[in-house]
């Protein structure tokens, strides 16, 4: 018998497959929905059943939550796995799946809430000994002359946030006490408009920080285990480009000790399933900012340095399992990096959609390629550009670094444009052969 009676697969692309191949190693029957834009998606054409939940647009499809449910119903699924993005981290999604009779493959509705809410995420971490970055203790009242008072208790820069917001959108940086009224009015209407909610924090504004994050594993049976840490700080517009694991440069017992936190953490929220604590790294402290209730899209660095299948686990901790090994089992192995290949001009980042006329993965050792694409694949205009991630491991950072230089010259995709020139560029660069750039590093190079 398969832990699960049959899993339906709520995304699309890269993530739907790696879900697929999962269940496929498990004997889990799998059903794949998609837009009527997705049906030659490669998941789609593996998947043992399948199902079109609507037109192109993500409104219509992938968040149409009573199309995904009834899928579910017809196909009589037991379980639905969310990937990343769409509705992964929809707490009223999870809700409803629970509710209809499904297992939703990740945390509880109100875990998802709880972290969601940034203000009353740093409120749980801190009541947990996670560290924070020093800010409000909470949303923003009416009150300017309290407002004021913290940002100069906090010390300028300070930046100004929506509780609600992710993504790089719902922020603004105040430099100094003349502009903080007006930059938080301005940032709670945009907040309201693009969330549905107005509510601010103010926070410290690190100058260069690094974005250092920790993967989680918890069966919400009292069992929970980090596996190590990743650096995401090469950024575009707040979005990760290219990750890695370990994260360079670190001392073991700041890692160790932000590590226990979070596994502590886990255990204090009851928390379920594969999770990632998200923090800012600078001068030897890390400062939490988020957590992310879901699978990352750079996983599988830390699947590489671990030997542990997260997707895997996910599977099995929602049929109920505890974890089948614990904190002392886990063993690091060497280092590995992840480039995200994207369907975009290299040099003005518009998308690049259109058929795919050849795509030739890179091989050897210690390199994985996780990509939808085949030739004669055509990528649609409606979603997200990420169309392959190039994975390298070696037993050191300089082994694995100087096998992505290799896979990212053998990869070929043609027909499209992609950014595999501008991680050509990066992957031979002074700063980030040395280790440890900031968040902001990428955006200065790209402006010089």
């Amino acid at each position: 018998m398969p832990l699960l009676d049959k899993v339906l697969i709520a995304n699309r692309g890269e993530i739907a497959l790696r879900v697929l191949r999962a269940c496929k190693e498990l004997d889990i029957p799998t059903v794949a929905v998609h837009s009527s834009a997705d049906k030659d998606l490669m998941h789609v054409k593996l998947a043992d059943e399948t199902v079109c939940i609507g037109p192109p647009l993500s409104t219509e499809s992938y968040l149409n939550v009573p199309a995904i449910i009834s899928a579910a119903e017809v196909t009589r699924a037991s379980a639905i796995h969310p990937g990343y993005g769409f509705l992964a981290e929809n707490a009223n999604f999870a809700e409803q799946v629970e509710k209809s009779g499904f297992t939703f493959i990740g945390p509880t509705a109100e875990t998802i809430r709880l972290m969601g809410d940034k203000v009353s995420a740093i409120k749980a971490m801190k009541q947990a000994g996670v560290p924070t970055v020093p800010g409000s203790d909470g949303p923003l009242t009416a009150d300017q002359d309290r407002t004021l008072a913290i940002a100069r208790d906090i010390g300028y820069p300070v930046i100004v946030k929506a509780a609600a917001g992710g993504g790089g959108r719902g922020m603004r940086v105040v430099h100094n006490e003349a502009v903080l009224i007006s930059s938080v009015e301005v940032t709670q209407s945009e907040a309201a408009a693009a969330f549905g909610s107005g509510v601010v924090y103010i926070e410290k504004f690190l100058q260069k920080p690094r974005h250092v994050e920790i993967q989680v594993l918890a069966d919400g049976q009292g069992n929970a285990v980090t596996l190590g840490d990743r650096d995401c700080s090469l950024q575009r517009r707040h979005q990760k480009i290219l990750e890695e694991a370990p994260a360079p440069g670190i001392p073991d017992e700041a890692r160790r000790e932000v590590a226990e936190a979070c596994a502590n953490a886990c255990l204090e929220i009851g928390y379920r399933g594969a999770g990632t604590f998200e923090f800012l790294y600078e001068d030897g402290r890390f400062y939490f900012i988020e957590m992310n209730t879901r699978v990352q899209v750079e996983h599988p660095v830390t699947e590489m340095i671990t030997g542990i299948d997260i997707v895997k686990e996910q599977l099995r901790i929602a049929a109920g399992l505890p974890l089948s090994f614990s904190q002392s089992d886990i063993t690091f192995r060497g280092h590995a990096f992840e480039c995200r290949i994207n369907a975009e001009d290299p040099q003005n980042f518009l998308p690049s959609p259109g058929k795919v006329e050849t795509f030739h993965a890179p091989g050897g050792f210690g390199v994985r390629v996780d990509s939808h694409l085949y030739d004669g694949y055509t990528v649609p205009p409606f979603y997200d550009s990420l169309i392959a991630k190039v994975i390298t491991h070696g037993e050191d950072r300089g082994v694995a670094l100087a096998r992505m230089r290799q896979a990212l010259d053998e990869l070929v995709v043609e027909g499209i444009r992609t950014n595999t020139p501008l991680h050509r560029v990066l992957v031979r660069d002074a700063a980030f052969k040395k280790g440890g750039v900031s968040i902001h590093y990428l955006e200065s190079k790209l402006e010089d």
